[in-house]
């Protein structure tokens, strides 16, 4: 299949995860892609494995996300698809958070997405497709993990609230949220081995996702395959928050 020939395709967080495996999967598929991510090592090995372009960029910086905006914009001209990933992770239980550790959460899952897709929307013709990166705890609860939830909750609503608004110009919004994802990001978490196992028996299928898995679901979301699906954010858990 080749259905992002000649398109040009940004992946926020492609160095690494599930933006890696979605970077990968829409280069297979002819896309021109521009991968983001603060690290320069990962980026490098990423441009070069996927034969993309690799832009360094904080997606929780309102000024880097502006200078992204402009680069691309005098790259390419235009950019057909986004897939807004780029995120992190920080539990901590509700007397150890700081104001600067929240700010630091919202920036990178909430307000930078506004305004990267207020700097891209522009660039998009009739047709073109965002896909943010959600997340099952916008809708589920777990100890220590009350602000990345909040934050992602508030990207889901923005989505839909933008769908509203971008429509008209013929650019859909749509967005996953997965469960559980075997991502180096997960390993950093540092979760116990008893942990892990009891994360695992709350997931009906009893296994933890693969990023490829969540991939695909953002390239049917990026495509013509889901032409009638807008303002829609699709659980990928294996049944943890719907069994």
């Amino acid at each position: 299949m080749n259905r992002f020939e000649d398109k040009v395709v940004v992946v926020t967080g492609g160095n690494s995860g599930i933006g890696l495996a979605a970077a990968t999967a829409f280069a297979r598929e002819g896309a021109r892609v521009i991968i983001t991510g603060r690290d320069p090592a990962t980026l490098e090995v990423a441009e070069k494995a996927i034969g993309a372009t690799a832009m360094r960029s904080d997606a929780g910086s309102v000024d880097e996300v502006r200078s992204l905006a402009r680069d691309i914009a005098g790259s390419t001209g235009r950019v057909d698809s986004v897939f807004i990933n780029a995120g992190f992770a920080a539990p901590a239980p509700l007397a150890a958070v700081d104001e600067s550790a929240f700010d630091a959460l919202f920036d990178v899952h909430a307000k930078g997405p506004y305004f990267l897709i207020q700097q891209l929307a522009p660039l998009m013709p009739d047709g073109g497709t965002i896909v943010v990166n959600g997340s099952i705890l916008a809708r589920t609860g777990m100890p220590g993990m009350a602000v990345y939830g909040a934050a992602k909750a508030g990207l889901i609503s923005l989505i839909r609230n933008l769908s509203a608004e971008l429509l008209p110009k013929g650019i859909r919004l749509n967005a996953v949220s997965a469960g559980p994802v075997a991502t180096p990001g997960m390993d950093r978490a540092g979760l116990p081995d008893e942990a892990r196992a009891h994360l695992i028996s709350q997931i009906p299928l009893g296994r933890i996702a693969d990023p490829e898995e969540i991939a695909s679901s953002v390239l049917f979301l990026a495509s013509t395959d889901s032409s009638f699906v807008v303002g829609h954010d699709l659980i990928i858990d294996g049944g943890m928050s719907t069994l």
